[in-house]
């Protein structure tokens, strides 16, 4: 790992996991942080536009149910599914492209720890700015 970025070290170790195609911290209209797209499945391709201009529609519900508990959105597109584990406090969203027929329940697990892990990475940088 060549990079300073501690969020983007922990989307290239979900990279790492066979069954996670792709995964970035996005909000609406706007990727945050991605991981090289070289690194990404290339199964994911076809649907890849389709995804980016989905995640519009997706983020304006997540902006209208995040204060009332949403924390997790899932959709299928082809034979993917995306899921989107939002980040407590923020406008962001984990997000994942993962084949339909995934163990997601081993995948929410991985998403869920590093959800956890991008929440304690921005706890520390908003200390370091305080």
């Amino acid at each position: 790992m060549s990079s300073d970025d501690p969020i983007l070290e922990v989307l290239e170790d979900l990279l790492k996991l066979d069954d996670i195609y792709a995964c970035m911290v996005a909000r609406k209209n706007m990727v945050s942080v991605i991981p090289d797209t070289s690194k990404f499945n290339p199964k994911i391709m076809d649907v890849w536009d389709i995804v980016s201009l989905a995640m519009k529609s997706v983020f304006a519900v997540i902006e209208e149910y995040a204060s009332v508990g949403l924390d997790v959105m899932e959709f299928r597109l082809k034979d993917h599914s995306v899921l989107f584990f939002i980040i407590p406090e923020t406008d962001n969203a984990l997000v994942a492209i993962i084949p339909s027929l995934a163990n997601k329940g081993l995948i929410e697990v991985e998403m869920e720890n590093a959800r956890r892990r991008i929440v304690e990475i921005l706890k520390r940088e908003e200390t370091v700015r305080a």
